[in-house]
């Protein structure tokens, strides 16, 4: 009985409060390394708002990720698996979710690079102090742009700035590189595992600050 109810709470918890995923790829580097765990808060954005800067799960708008068919487990292990993953204590389904930070907000133009080589957000360039980029790389971005979001969806970016699929890569599916808000897990906010990378992370205000509303 006390187990059930264990279950029964865990459940709970990671249907509305929080969810733990690993990081499969090296895109956000080197805030998050490959197999990472975090932990993500899932009351964002339903009861606590977005905010540039954020560390985001989303699930897959349609064609950022190439189809996977993933591994059968044998009965047993199938349902250690399950429960584990019901429990929040797993992370099995984290190749079918993405992770970046968010740039843009509905409203918000987004374009680059200005003549510095950085990000501007509603024409105020950004000092991005958590881009990873190759030696003797000044520019944020290896390709050119400009967009502005559009209702009720976000512009999101990796940290490893020149090995990420992100919004600037995905322009010809369906969402046109933009993430639909209601795709969203939440805000990541903390590293779990392995212990030698426990950090939170930081949306970066400074970073942010005097961008103002978009549209």
């Amino acid at each position: 009985m006390i187990f059930l109810a264990a279950i029964i709470i865990s459940v709970g918890i990671k249907t509305y409060l929080i969810r733990s995923f690993y990081i499969p790829s090296g895109s956000m580097e080197n805030t998050l390394q490959v197999d990472d765990r975090i932990i993500v808060n899932q009351l964002v954005p339903g009861l606590v708002p977005l905010e540039r800067g954020d560390v985001v799960v989303f699930r897959d708008p349609g064609g950022w990720l190439p189809p996977s068919v993933a591994a059968p487990l044998n009965p047993v292990a199938g349902a250690i698996d399950w429960v584990f993953t019901t429990i929040g204590l797993s992370a099995s389904d984290s190749n079918d979710h993405l992770i970046k930070r968010v740039i843009g907000l509905p409203g918000d133009t987004v374009t680059c690079c200005n003549p510095l080589g950085q990000m501007e957000v509603n024409g105020v360039p950004l000092d991005e102090p958590y881009l990873k980029l190759p030696d003797g790389v000044t520019k944020v971005s290896g390709d050119d742009f400009s967009v502005t979001v559009p209702a009720d969806s976000l512009w999101v970016m990796g940290d490893n700035r020149y090995s990420s699929k992100d919004s600037r890569y995905n322009t010809e599916t369906p969402s046109k590189g933009f993430v639909p808000i209601d795709h969203l897990v939440g805000r990541a906010f903390v590293v779990t595992w392995p212990s030698s990378n426990w950090s939170w992370l930081d949306n970066y205000p400074e970073t942010f600050r005097g961008v103002g509303n978009g549209g």
